[in-house]
C-alpha cells in the first residue's frame, strides 16, 4: 500500500516538473523514496525529458510564441494573465491606458481590470458571459491568448463550433431581426433554409445556426398579437370607418381577398391599417363577402354600425349592399374600364396590332435591333426603348405609343433598310402614325386625372367628382376636329364615365356620396361641375342631414333622404335652437338669429367662407375649423374618411406591378396573413408616432 502510495506522489511531481512548473526537487524526493521506487522514477524522469525534447509543453510552446516571459515571470508572464479573459475576444488595446470595442469602437480607460470592459458588453450589446467565447468576427484558427485550460472541453466528435440552441438575449434579439427581414421585405418563411442566407448569418454570427420555421412562425405570432392589440385600440376610437376590399391571386392561382379599414382619427389624420388577408369564396357572391367583412370587424372588436362605406376594388360592375352597407368601385378600376371601352373602336384596335407587330418585330429580330441602336445612337437618343402593352393597364399602352411616337424617324428608317422577302416587315400606315398620336393625347389627360388623385390631399372621394367631370371636359374639347375617330373613342369613354359615375344633369346625380364629400372639402365647395338648381339641392339635403343630428350611422343619404328630413324638422324643436317668443316679438317680428337652428347657422357660415387652395389638404383646414363648425365637421369625419381606391392610389393607378403586389403572390399560404398584417400596419403605426412625435414633442 505504502509503495503504491510513493508511487502516485512521484507520478504527479513528475507531472508538473514536465509542465514546468515549480516543485520540490527531484533530489529530495528520491531520498524519500524506497530503492525499487527510485529506479522507476529514473526510467519516468528519462522518459519525461525525452518527451520534452521531442514536443514541448503547450503552455512553453505558447510563452516561446509571445516572445517568452522570463525567469522572473514578469513583463510578458502579466500580458499573457490579462489576455486569457474572454473579453479581449471584444476589444484592442491601445497603449497602456485605453482600449476600443470592437463592436462599437468605443474608447473605455483600463487599469489592469477587464470589469469595466464586461459592463459595457453586456449593458450596451447584450453580450453576456454564454456568448463571449463567439468572437465578433470569424476566424479561421481559434484566438492565441485562449487558454486551453480555460476554454470550455468539446467532446473529440463535436465540430469546431457547436451550433447553439439555447435562449440568450443575443439570440433573441437575432431571432426578432430574422422575423423581422421577414414580414418587412415579404420573405417567405423558407428562406431560412437556403444556403445564401445561412452562409450570411454564419459569417456576422459564427455558431448560430438559422431558426427553423416554426420558431420564426412563433415569434411571427407573437408579434402578430402585440401589434393587433395596439392596432385594436386605435381603430375602437374612430367615428366611422370605411372598408376596402381588393382581391388579388398567389403565383399559384389561389385567390384571396386583403380588407383594408381606412379612417380619419382624432388629430384629422388619415389612416389606412389592414385587418386581414384571407381567401376568397369560390362563389364570390354578395351574402359571402358581407360576411367575410363582418369576421374581420369582429376580429378587431368591432360591429357593422362602424361602418360608414365599403370600397370594392373588384372587377364586377354591378353595386351591392349587405348589411345596410353602402358601396362604391375602385375609381382606378372604374376608370380602367371607361379608357378600355374607349379603345375598343375597331380602327384603334388595327392600329394598337400593328404597333404591337413592330415592337415584337424589334425584339425578335437582332439584327433589326442592332440597327435601330446604332440609329438612336447617332441622334443621342440611347436611353429611349419600345415597350408593349399589356391589356390589364390602360397606362402600358399609352406607354407603348409613346415609345413608338418618339422613335418613329429611326424605326422607319430600319425598316426601310429591310430586304423585302417573303416575310413581310411590319410597319404602321400613315393614317395609323396620325392615329397613335392623336390617341396619345387623350391619354395623357386622363393620365393627370390619376396624378392628381395620387397626391396624398386629394386621396378621398371629395376630389374624385371635380376630376372626373374636368376629364370629361378637357377630352371633349380635344376630339372636336380630330377626327371620326377620336370622336368615337372619347364618345365611349365619356359614356362610360357618366354611367358610372352619374355625371347626368338631374337629381338622381345627387344619389352619390361622392358630391356630398366634394361639398364637405372647402376647396370644391361650390360644386362647380353641378346646375345651379342642383347646387341648392344638395345645400338643402346637407341642411336636413344635419337637423336629423348628423348620426353617421345612417349611412349615406337616399335621393329621398332630404324630403324626410325636411318633413320631419318642419315642426320646430327647442332644442333646433329655437327660444320661447318674446313680448318685443310683436313690434319688431321674430329676431332672424334666433329662429334659425345652431347647425343651420353652421352651414350658412361655411358658405360664406373662401374658398381654399387646390393644394392644401381639406383636413388640415377642418382640423383648424372644427370648434368653429362642430356639425359639419363630423359629417366631413364621415365622408371625407372614403377613399377614392381601393388600395392607395400611387399603387392602384400604376403602369406596373409593384413590389408588395410581386413579393405577396410568392408567399406561403400558412403565414400569408401575419406577414402581410405585419407589414403594412407595423409601417402605418410607426408613421403616426412618428408624426405624432414630431408636431408634440416631449
Amino acid at each position: 500500500m505504502a509503495n503504491a502510495d510513493s508511487r502516485r506522489v512521484l507520478l504527479n511531481r513528475v507531472k508538473v516538473e514536465a509542465d514546468g512548473d515549480e516543485a520540490q526537487p527531484k533530489e529530495e524526493a528520491m531520498e524519500e523514496a524506497p530503492l525499487h521506487v527510485q529506479e522507476e522514477t529514473s526510467m519516468l524522469f528519462t522518459a519525461a525529458a525525452a518527451a520534452s525534447t521531442l514536443a514541448p509543453s503547450p503552455r512553453r510552446r505558447r510563452r516561446r510564441e509571445r516572445g517568452g516571459a522570463g525567469q522572473d515571470g514578469g513583463g510578458g508572464g502579466l500580458y499573457s494573465d490579462r489576455r486569457k479573459s474572454k473579453v479581449w475576444n471584444y476589444y484592442a488595446k491601445l497603449g497602456d491606458a485605453y482600449v476600443e470595442c470592437n463592436v462599437c469602437k468605443k474608447q473605455l480607460s483600463f487599469h489592469n481590470s477587464t470589469t469595466t470592459m464586461r459592463e459595457h458588453l453586456v449593458r450596451k450589446h447584450g453580450i453576456r458571459d454564454t456568448l463571449l467565447l463567439l468572437p465578433p468576427h470569424p476566424k479561421d484558427d481559434p484566438p492565441a491568448d485562449l487558454d486551453p485550460e480555460t476554454a470550455p472541453k468539446r467532446p473529440r466528435h463535436a465540430p469546431a463550433e457547436t451550433p447553439h440552441h439555447h435562449a440568450t438575449p443575443r439570440a433573441d434579439a437575432i431571432l426578432k431581426l430574422v422575423a423581422e427581414m421577414i414580414f418587412r421585405d415579404l420573405h417567405p418563411l423558407s428562406m431560412v433554409k437556403d444556403k445564401g442566407f445561412g452562409l450570411l448569418l454564419g459569417y456576422f454570427e459564427p455558431g448560430f445556426t438559422p431558426p427553423p420555421p416554426p420558431q420564426l412562425a412563433a415569434a411571427l405570432r407573437h408579434r402578430y398579437d402585440a401589434v393587433k392589440q395596439h392596432l385594436e385600440r386605435y381603430v375602437r376610437v374612430a367615428q366611422a370607418l370605411a372598408l376596402c376590399v381588393e382581391p388579388w391571386a398567389s403565383h399559384l392561382g389561389q385567390a384571396y381577398v386583403t380588407v383594408t379599414a381606412t379612417f380619419v382619427d382624432a388629430e384629422w389624420r388619415r389612416a389606412r391599417c389592414v385587418l386581414e388577408t384571407r381567401r376568397a369564396r369560390g362563389d364570390d357572391d354578395e351574402e359571402g363577402l358581407g360576411d367575410e367583412l363582418c369576421a374581420a370587424l369582429a376580429g378587431f372588436g368591432l360591429s357593422g354600425k362602424s361602418v360608414f362605406c365599403v370600397v370594392h376594388g373588384g372587377a364586377g360592375t354591378r353595386s351591392w349592399d349587405t348589411s345596410g352597407w353602402s358601396t362604391l368601385s375602385c375609381a382606378a378600376r372604374a376608370l380602367h374600364l371607361c379608357v378600355r371601352a374607349g379603345l375598343e373602336v375597331e380602327q384603334v384596335q388595327e392600329a394598337l396590332s400593328g404597333a404591337r407587330g413592330v415592337v415584337g418585330y424589334f425584339q425578335r429580330d437582332a439584327t433589326a435591333a442592332r440597327s435601330l441602336q446604332e440609329k438612336l445612337e447617332g441622334i443621342t437618343k440611347t436611353k429611349l426603348k419600345l415597350v408593349v402593352d399589356t391589356t390589364s393597364r390602360w397606362l402600358t399602352t399609352m406607354e407603348m405609343c409613346e415609345s413608338l411616337l418618339d422613335l418613329k424617324w429611326a424605326i422607319m428608317a430600319v425598316l426601310e433598310e429591310q430586304p423585302k422577302g417573303a416575310t413581310a416587315v411590319p410597319n404602321l400606315a400613315d393614317h395609323q402614325w396620325k392615329l397613335l398620336q392623336d390617341l396619345v393625347g387623350i391619354l395623357r389627360t386622363i393620365k393627370i386625372a390619376t396624378a392628381f388623385l395620387s397626391e396624398e390631399q386629394n386621396v378621398a372621394i371629395s376630389s374624385l367628382l371635380p376630376c372626373v367631370h374636368g376629364v370629361v371636359a378637357a377630352i371633349g374639347q380635344q376630339a372636336e376636329g380630330a377626327g371620326a375617330v377620336i370622336e368615337a373613342v372619347v364618345g365611349n369613354i365619356t359614356a362610360a364615365l357618366t354611367r358610372r359615375w352619374g355625371l347626368r344633369e338631374d337629381e338622381e346625380a345627387l344619389g352619390s356620396p361622392a358630391v356630398v364629400a366634394s361639398f364637405l372639402d372647402p376647396r370644391f365647395k361650390e360644386l362647380r361641375f353641378l346646375s345651379t338648381g342642383l347646387r341648392s339641392e344638395v345645400h338643402r339635403r346637407v341642411k336636413a342631414m344635419l337637423s336629423q343630428g348628423c348620426d353617421h350611422q345612417a349611412q349615406l343619404w337616399s335621393p329621398d333622404l332630404g324630403c324626410k328630413a325636411q318633413s320631419s324638422a318642419a315642426g320646430a324643436h327647442p332644442e333646433d335652437g329655437c327660444s320661447t317668443r318674446s313680448p318685443y316679438d310683436l313690434l319688431l317680428g321674430q329676431d332672424p338669429a334666433e329662429g334659425t337652428p345652431e347647425v343651420h347657422r353652421q352651414l350658412d357660415n361655411y358658405l360664406v367662407e373662401p374658398l381654399c387652395k387646390r393644394s392644401a389638404d381639406p383636413l388640415e383646414w377642418w382640423k383648424s375649423n372644427e370648434q368653429r363648425f362642430p356639425a359639419l365637421a363630423r359629417l366631413a369625419r364621415c365622408y371625407l374618411t372614403v377613399p377614392a381606391t381601393a388600395v392607395p392610389p400611387r399603387r392602384a393607378f400604376a403602369g406596373t406591378r409593384s413590389t408588395l403586389e410581386h413579393r405577396r403572390a410568392l408567399l406561403e399560404p400558412e403565414n400569408l396573413d401575419q406577414i402581410l398584417f405585419l407589414h403594412q400596419n407595423l409601417e402605418f403605426l410607426e408613421a403616426m408616432r412618428n408624426e405624432s412625435g414630431t408636431k408634440s414633442p416631449r
